[in-house]
C-alpha cells in the first residue's frame, strides 16, 4: 500500500516512513530533530488503567528505539457511546501517570465515538542529530541484545481465553507497562548501531527489518531468547494471536528456522508483542559494560545472537 504514495521528500526529514522505522524524525536545528509517532489499539488487558499505562508506554517506546526523550503527548480515543465514562477516565489516568513517569507531558488529544474502545497516543521527541539510532546501522561482528522478555501476545490471548494464573496475568502486565526509557538511554551511552522495538511483528519481524535495512544477516540463538513465564505452556493450549499468524505467512521465505523446531517455539517466535523490549545491535567491545550497567538498573539484557555479512535469508535461528 505504502509503494502507492509519493516518497517523502524534505531536506530537514531525517527519518521517515519510507525507512520502515520505529518513528519519524525531522531536523529542526543544526543539533536537534524532532522524534514523532503515533500507536492506538483496543483493550489487551481489563483493567482500563493498566491498558491505558500500557497503550502509552507502547507509544513511547517507538521515541525511545530512536533514541529520543518524549516530550509531549496527543491522547487518542475511540469509545462506545453506552460505556461508562469512568472507565475512559481510568484509561486516560493511566495513560498520563505513564507519560509523567516518561518525563513527557499531556497536552491534549482528540476522540470520537465507535464501536470499539481504542486507546493510543501520539508522541513528539527530541533527539541530538548525531545520536540518532535507527534499524539500518547494524554491522557484521555486532552482538544483539534484548531488553525484556517475550511471549506477551501469547499470554495476553491466554487471559482473555481464561487460561492464564493470576501471577502470571500480573507479570505480563507490569512487562508490558515498563517503559524502555533507560535502556534507550543506555544504548546510546554506549554507542548503539541500530535498535528497533518488538512489537506487532515479534521479534523476527521486527529483526528482519533491521537485518533488511542493514543489508545484513541476524542469527538468533533461540536458547538464548528470555521467555516470560509458562509462555510454551499456553502456546500448547492454543493461546496464539491472528497477529502471530500473518507473520509466520509474511516471513516464511525470509528465515531460516531449526529443522523439527516444536510447534510452540515457533509461535513464541512469530508472537505478536505489545510494548516489547529494545532489540539493539551494539558493538562487541561495549557489551559487557552495557550489560552491567542494564543489569544494575533492574532491566535485563541478555544477548540473544550477533549479526553477520549478508546471506541467502535476513535471519537465521539456531
Amino acid at each position: 500500500m505504502l509503494k502507492g504514495l509519493p516518497k517523502a521528500d524534505h531536506p530537514d526529514l531525517l527519518v521517515g516512513f519510507n525507512a520502515a522505522d520505529d518513528a519519524g524524525v525531522f531536523r529542526i536545528n543544526d543539533k536537534q530533530a524532532l522524534v514523532q509517532t503515533v500507536d492506538f489499539f483496543p483493550p489487551i488487558v481489563d483493567d482500563p488503567y493498566w491498558f491505558g499505562q500500557i497503550a502509552a508506554a507502547n507509544a513511547l517506546s517507538d521515541v525511545y528505539a530512536m533514541g529520543g526523550r518524549p516530550l509531549t503527548a496527543l491522547n487518542i480515543v475511540g469509545f462506545p457511546p453506552k460505556m461508562d465514562l469512568s472507565i475512559l477516565t481510568e484509561i486516560l489516568k493511566g495513560g498520563d501517570d505513564k507519560i509523567r513517569e516518561a518525563g513527557a507531558v499531556v497536552v491534549g488529544g482528540h476522540s470520537i465515538k465507535d464501536a470499539e474502545l481504542k486507546y493510543g497516543v501520539s508522541v513528539t521527541g527530541l533527539i541530538d542529530i548525531d545520536k540518532i539510532v535507527t534499524n539500518a546501522g547494524a554491522k557484521p561482528g555486532d552482538v544483539l541484545i534484548l531488553t525484556k522478555p517475550l511471549g506477551t501476545g501469547i499470554i495476553s490471548t491466554a487471559v482473555k481465553q481464561d487460561k492464564a494464573s493470576e501471577e502470571d496475568t500480573e507479570l505480563v502486565i507490569v512487562s508490558m507497562a515498563k517503559l524502555n526509557k533507560t535502556a534507550s538511554e543506555l544504548m546510546v551511552k554506549y554507542g548503539a548501531h541500530a535498535a528497533t522495538d518488538i512489537t506487532g511483528f515479534g521479534i523476527l519481524g521486527h529483526a528482519y527489518e533491521m537485518a533488511a535495512a542493514s543489508q545484513v544477516t541476524l542469527e538468533i540463538e533461540y536458547a538464548k531468547l528470555p521467555l516470560l513465564n509458562n509462555v510454551i505452556k499456553y502456546a500448547e493450549m492454543g493461546a496464539i494471536t491472528g497477529g502471530a499468524n500473518a507473520n509466520e505467512e509474511y516471513l516464511q521465505d525470509k528465515i531460516e528456522l531449526p529443522k523439527g523446531m516444536d510447534r510452540p517455539e515457533t509461535d513464541i517466535l512469530y508472537d505478536a508483542q505489545t510494548s516489547g523490549g529494545l532489540l539493539i545491535a551494539l558493538d562487541d567491545s561495549r557489551v559487557k559494560e552495557f550489560i552491567l550497567e542494564a543489569e544494575a538498573s533492574g532491566i535485563i539484557a541478555p544477548v540473544i545472537g550477533r549479526v553477520m555479512n549478508k546471506g541467502k535469508r535476513g535471519i537465521v535461528v539456531r
